[in-house]
């Protein structure tokens, strides 16, 4: 499983941990210190992202769509960095 943290400038820290199977997400937890309201949005970016290839495309558009459909505020990160800490864990993955 790969892990990374990620101190994002001038804000919060995100952790992921990251398992991959044939170049696609098998599973995947988001934490940190950062906010996202309504809380609830990070388990379906999580569930979201399952099957998917590791590529910043995809991560993009997925956590993108995820955020604008739960109508979702994320303070003290961007969507930009959890997909950068997303790709450090994978590239981590043992």
């Amino acid at each position: 499983m790969g892990k990374a943290a990620y101190k994002v400038k001038g804000g919060k820290m995100i952790k992921i941990q990251l398992a991959l199977e044939n170049k696609k997400i098998k599973d995947l937890k988001i934490t940190g210190d950062f906010f996202l309201h309504p809380e609830e949005t990070i388990e379906e970016i999580e569930k979201n992202l399952r099957g998917h290839f590791l590529s910043r495309e995809e991560l993009v558009h997925v956590i993108k769509e995820t955020l604008t459909s739960k109508r979702a505020v994320l303070l003290g990160a961007s969507f930009e960095d959890l997909v950068r800490c997303i790709i450090m864990a994978g590239e981590r993955n043992d």
